[in-house]
């Protein structure tokens, strides 16, 4: 069964997908590993510096991002395009300030003698996020930019 984007104001077909098959689904499995393995090796620099051009570009070209989600989910106009702003905020956000929020927390011991305590954040692996449908642009954002 393929699944279909349609168009909500005249129900015109807009794009149609195909299923994936094992082989497809597995080989998409594998390249996400890698990708996590090589991600995860980043500098928050680098990876801020990705998380802030994907801000550039919604804020650079938000009619075009905009105009897809109302030609895909119907949204009005207006409505598409607070998502489109709201999402990169949320990159920018997220591009400023991961590395403080994600720096390693000293937590007070009890006894100084015993050591140092630390919470350190570290890349765990592949995330796969299932998300509603209406807020494609900002359920992205809010998953992926912290992480």
């Amino acid at each position: 069964m393929a699944y279909q984007t349609v168009n909500p104001y005249d129900n015109q077909t807009v794009a149609t997908f195909d299923d994936l098959t094992d082989e497809q689904l597995t080989t998409l499995i594998t390249q996400a590993q890698r990708t996590f393995e090589s991600w995860s090796q980043k500098s928050f620099a680098e990876r801020a510096a990705v998380c802030g051009r994907a801000a550039a570009i919604l804020t650079e070209r938000p009619d075009e991002f905009a105009r897809l989600l109302t030609l895909e989910m119907g949204k009005l106009y207006a409505e598409s395009l607070g998502e489109v702003a709201l999402t990169a905020q949320i990159l920018a956000y997220y591009a400023e300030n991961a590395e403080t929020f994600l720096a390693p927390e000293p937590i007070p011991t009890t006894n100084p003698d015993e050591g140092d305590a630390v919470v350190v954040s570290t890349p765990l692996g592949v995330i796969l996020g299932i998300q509603p449908w209406n807020f494609p642009y900002y359920q992205l954002a809010r998953v992926a930019a912290p992480t």
